[in-house]
């Protein structure tokens, strides 16, 4: 089963049209965030530990397609604000952004579903476009870094294995993406439980 598997995606790998697959899935994923474009770079990734693709180019086309992806999504945003206004991942990424500027755009790239929620956002509260732009290029091309690299590494750890180095640098990813989260869910628990000198004092005699 894993070598049917393997044989498809080499299939794939040596397509003409890889690099324009990846730009378009990386566009996509910036406002459809059920596209797995990061799985797709990570295994383009792997294949290039082996020569069968160009590291440097795979990371390219993923940053130029996520940097088009969120300029669409911050457009979309900008023109859907009224219906944006109530939603609960709309809600998070305006305080966030509140708090935080232009620089929760490229912590969110690295969140599941919350680079679509913040770029969104920021169409929707008009947040200058230069501010956005380049903020957005740094998350783009990190997040293509990130990505292209985790795979490239997976692959030269099983490089007579792609198959392996393929799950390997998946692994990864998830483990941080994991890691990503447990640590947003403890920071937020600690925020909202109250500090010892807001307790309500003890008025039992």
């Amino acid at each position: 089963m894993s070598h049917a598997i393997l044989d498809l995606v080499q299939q794939a790998m040596s397509s003409p049209w890889l690099y324009a697959a990846l730009f378009a899935l990386a566009l996509l994923d910036g406002f459809f965030p059920i596209v797995p474009a990061e799985t797709s770079v990570i295994t383009a990734a792997v294949f290039a530990a082996s020569g069968e693709t160009n590291l440097a180019l795979v990371i390219l086309v993923a940053a130029l397609g996520a940097f088009a992806g969120d300029h669409i999504s911050y457009l979309i945003g900008n023109r859907s604000a009224g219906r944006l206004q109530q939603k609960k991942a709309f809600v998070w990424a305006r305080g966030a952004l509140a708090e935080r500027g232009g620089v929760v755009l490229v912590a969110a790239r690295y969140i599941p579903g919350g680079r679509t929620a913040t770029t969104l956002t920021m169409g929707a509260v008009r947040h200058p476009l230069r501010s956005f732009t380049f903020f957005d290029a740094i998350a783009a091309s990190s997040w293509a870094v990130y990505s292209g690299l985790i795979g490239f590494f997976g692959g030269m750890a099983f490089e007579n294995d792609p198959f392996k180095g393929l799950l390997l640098g998946l692994g990864i990813a998830v483990s941080i993406t994991a890691v990503v989260e447990v640590v947003r869910w403890l920071r937020k628990r600690r925020a909202i439980q109250p500090s010892p000198e807001r307790r309500p004092a003890d008025t039992s005699v």
